[in-house]
């Protein structure tokens, strides 16, 4: 009977309880693979961040293409988004290094449990190599030949600990096992992160170079606009000493001819009466307004009219009712009608598409004139409208146009 309970005893310390199989535990990672794999996440939360950043930029400049050109706004824009595009590849470059850290430091793990796994391993078959050729009955036997029951205790108490150590040989061995398993699972996966990332540093690179590539091209663009914007003001500069030009010789023939003896003095069209009560020669919106306008390039103009923006081809009329006094091209004002109103008062129509009368032709009030046209590619089709009421000086010609409904 005796025999049977140190048999049952030590069989139930070999083959170990279920509650000491659900003591045993997944292994976990190694801590600096724990702690690589926080940072690599808060690095990519970090990347995402930067690439939102990036992907609004795009956006905008989308939005200035496909709107009116303005070179130094999408200049700016290219300047950030390099800027972006640089700290993504920043980021990329922090994570490969922490990647490749931790592949070392794994790779190390691993060799070390590996080692481990080995010594364990071969300890373990000598234990079973010992235990079979002894036999299965060899602790009974060892229990039962004690000489007296101090000794039957000592011998116990013996078998119990070799039994407590080959069945802590085993778990650690499973153990060891299972940590080699996570560890080649983590080394696979950070293999494919650093593949993924070493992909994702080629393209953010190519990235970097096209919009490097786009920047100088849009510097290039910037130079050629400003000298093409310079050249033009110039232009119009010299077009509108021409304009002026030509209204002093109308004056200067008008005055002639009234200082004649007997001159008959044409009627006045055109009095202060008429301030805020002209019907609009066009209706449409306003493009730029009169006086000196800055432009988003830098430069600046000075406008001695409105624009008023209208379809190609709408037909324009005549504010009050006058003589032609000029219906020809104007340089950078493109085609262009002067009305004489008589006592030096005079309106302007440039930028027509065309012209449908003639000079000395006598006009009616809110008789067409022309229609709209583009003289300036940079500009929406507008009729460029100045009023000229005294000495032909301009003045903003919308006091003198009807409030617009």
């Amino acid at each position: 009977m005796s025999s049977r309970i140190a048999c049952g005893l030590i069989a139930l310390h070999l083959i170990g309880g279920p509650s000491t199989l659900q003591a045993q535990q997944r292994p976990a990672l190694p801590p600096s693979a724990q702690q690589t794999l926080e940072r690599l996440r808060e690095e990519q939360l970090q990347l995402e961040r930067v690439r939102t950043e990036r992907a609004e930029l795009e956006q905008r400049m989308r939005r200035l293409q496909s709107s009116a050109r303005d070179v130094s706004a999408e200049r700016a824009n290219l300047d950030r988004q390099a800027s972006a595009t640089s700290r993504v590849v920043r980021s990329l470059d922090q994570q490969l290094g922490s990647l490749v850290d931790e592949v070392e430091n794994v790779n190390v793990s691993l060799a070390r449990t590996q080692d481990e796994l080995a010594v364990k391993r071969a300890t373990l078959q000598f234990r079973v190599q010992e235990i079979y050729k002894r036999g299965p009955l060899y602790s009974v036997e060892a229990m039962l030949s004690a000489e007296s029951f101090g000794a039957l205790v000592g011998r116990y108490k013996y078998l119990h600990l070799v039994a407590e150590r080959d069945r802590t040989l085993v778990q650690r061995v499973e153990t060891l096992n299972k940590q080699i398993t996570a560890q080649r699972s983590l080394l696979v996966q950070l293999h494919g992160n650093m593949e993924s990332n070493r992909r994702q540093q080629s393209q953010e690179a190519a990235r970097l170079r096209r919009l490097e590539l786009q920047r100088g091209q849009s510097l290039a663009q910037i130079q050629a606009a400003a000298k093409q914007a310079q050249d033009r003001l110039k232009q119009m500069g010299r077009d509108e000493e021409r304009r002026a030009g030509i209204i002093a010789a109308l004056e200067d023939s008008r005055r002639r001819a009234e200082s004649r003896p007997n001159a008959a003095v044409g009627p006045r069209t055109l009095t202060t009466a008429d301030i805020g009560r002209l019907d609009w020669p066009v209706d449409g919106t306003i493009v730029y307004r009169f006086g000196r306008l800055v432009n988003p390039n830098s430069t600046s103009i000075r406008w001695n009219g409105v624009g008023i923006g209208a379809e190609v081809g709408t037909p324009v009329k005549a504010v009050s009712s006058g003589e032609v006094a000029l219906a020809e091209g104007s340089g950078t004002y493109g085609l262009t009608v002067i009305l004489q109103h008589g006592g030096g008062a005079y309106s302007i129509y440039s930028s027509l598409g065309s012209v449908s009368v003639r000079k000395g032709a006598k006009i009616t009030k809110g008789e067409v004139i022309g229609t709209v046209g583009r003289s300036d590619p940079d500009l929406p089709p507008r009729l460029h409208f100045e009023m000229r009421p005294k000495d032909g000086v301009a003045v903003d010609p919308l006091e003198w146009l009807r409030r617009q409904r």
